[in-house]
């Protein structure tokens, strides 16, 4: 994650973009907890059937979920685990999730909807679609200063859309494919997954989720450079965080998250620990909010029904 101070270099984006602003809005009827002194819940429910995937932290303690189900997004509140579905179904999948503190907006990464949506984080209206030429599965998306990327499961490309000044989108739905090439070995299956960035915004770093292969991606050109991780191959990787050295990996059917000590110029790595919890079923992407990890349960092994249940999960970073 990453955060502000008026955007003049790409390192000052990357601290601004990280830090977290309290903040409190009214909307559809919710309404974030006020701070009470009560310890923030271990576990959050979301709503029976909703089949999340993607999570992500906005203002304050707001978080956004997406359901893979139905495309609908849910926003709610750390620190009192209510909230509401405040983006109604859209009929296409939402996966990955990011929020713009610069805009207020969200971008959710559309799975086999092939497309890129953005909504106002506050009202939930939706402010923008980009659809992505030739697109089959887009996963996951990642923000910097300059640019939104996404990555697409089963091509070797990743999405591009240019960003302007203090992140205003694009007109016209103006997007970019860049192809992934260099070291990057595309096979069958599942491929690119989640997706972070560097604090300079000028490299991605992406795992491949069959082969465990992480991948450290230029930003402008598409080349990708193998890095070697100590005590890999991070195979099921699904979402990425990436605090400072330290590379957030969700593996999501070994009910795991390892974490990755990245060396200074993020070249190589090693698996320094792994967090694991009784209350882990098959997460797929993780947020962060202080000391904390939030984990979103997809249940990938768990028939969905109209009742099955849901939750996103809180654990130690340490």
């Amino acid at each position: 994650m990453k955060h502000l101070r008026p955007l003049g270099t790409r390192a000052t984006f990357a601290l601004a973009f990280a830090a977290i602003t309290l903040a409190g809005c009214d909307l559809l009827g919710y309404r974030p907890g006020k701070p009470s002194g009560a310890a923030f819940p271990a576990t959050i429910s979301l709503p029976n059937g909703f089949a999340p995937e993607g999570i992500a932290t906005g203002l304050g303690t707001t978080f956004y979920a997406g359901s893979l189900a139905t495309g609908a997004i849910y926003r709610g509140d750390l620190r009192t685990g209510e909230g509401a579905v405040f983006v109604a179904p859209a009929g296409k999948p939402a996966l990955g999730l990011k929020y713009d503190i610069r805009t207020g907006l969200l971008f959710v990464a559309g799975g086999t909807s092939g497309e890129a949506r953005v909504y106002d984080g506050r009202t939930g209206a939706l402010a923008a679609t980009f659809a992505f030429p030739g697109a089959l599965f887009v996963n996951d998306v990642v923000l910097t200063r300059e640019a939104a990327y996404f990555t697409d499961s089963r091509r070797p490309v990743l999405y591009r859309i240019p960003l302007g000044p203090g992140g205003r989108l694009p007109s016209g739905g103006t997007s970019e494919t860049l192809a992934l090439t260099g070291d990057y070995v595309f096979g069958p299956g599942f491929n690119a997954n989640g997706i972070v960035a560097t604090p300079d915004g000028r490299t991605l770093i992406l795992v491949n989720t069959n082969s465990g292969v992480a991948y450290a991606v230029d930003a402008r050109t598409g080349v990708a450079t193998t890095i070697p991780v100590e005590g890999g191959p991070l195979v099921n990787a699904d979402g990425l965080l990436l605090e400072g050295r330290e590379l957030f990996v969700v593996q999501n059917r070994l009910n795991r998250i390892a974490v990755v000590r990245l060396d200074g110029r993020f070249t190589s790595g090693r698996v320094d620990r792994v967090i694991t919890s009784a209350g882990f079923d098959v997460p797929t992407t993780v947020a962060s909010f202080g000391p904390s990890l939030y984990a979103v349960n997809a249940r990938f092994g768990t028939p969905p029904t109209p009742e099955t249940t849901y939750t996103v999960v809180r654990v130690a970073k340490r």
